[in-house]
């Protein structure tokens, strides 16, 4: 199997041959530059798969809300890094950032606690 690649920019792609055949595959870059390559196509167009064990070199998703780099143990919500989140931030206001994409102001903030309270009352 032969690869070579074009620069690595959005919007370009990679060219894969395979068994004679040619496939551009498109490159993504994530939010953080990260590279990677759009594999949707591969099985339809080549009948080939890929083989990742563990999935160490595989993307699950495209995320605005969370950036995960296992080997240099970095876990970012919304560009904030959790060690940070969970030394000065609250659940509610880390709650917030997850569903709004900023944290709270505290007029905000006392609005979705008391929403919350309110919506997580037992009847007795």
């Amino acid at each position: 199997m032969n690869q070579t690649s074009t620069p690595r920019t959005a919007g370009s792609a990679a060219r894969l041959e395979f068994d004679g055949q040619s496939i551009e595959l498109p490159v993504i870059v994530g939010s953080e530059g990260e590279v990677g390559l759009d594999i949707q196509k591969l099985r339809a167009a080549t009948g080939a798969i890929t083989l990742d064990p563990g999935f160490g070199n595989t993307g699950a998703c495209q995320s605005a809300i969370t950036f995960i780099d296992g080997e240099n143990g970095i876990l970012r919500y919304r560009g904030y890094p959790i060690q940070q989140l969970a030394e000065s931030a609250t659940f509610l206001e880390v709650a917030w950032l997850l569903l709004e994409g900023e944290l709270p102001t505290s007029a905000q903030l006392d609005t979705f606690a008391g929403d919350v309270r309110l919506h997580t009352m037992l009847h007795e």
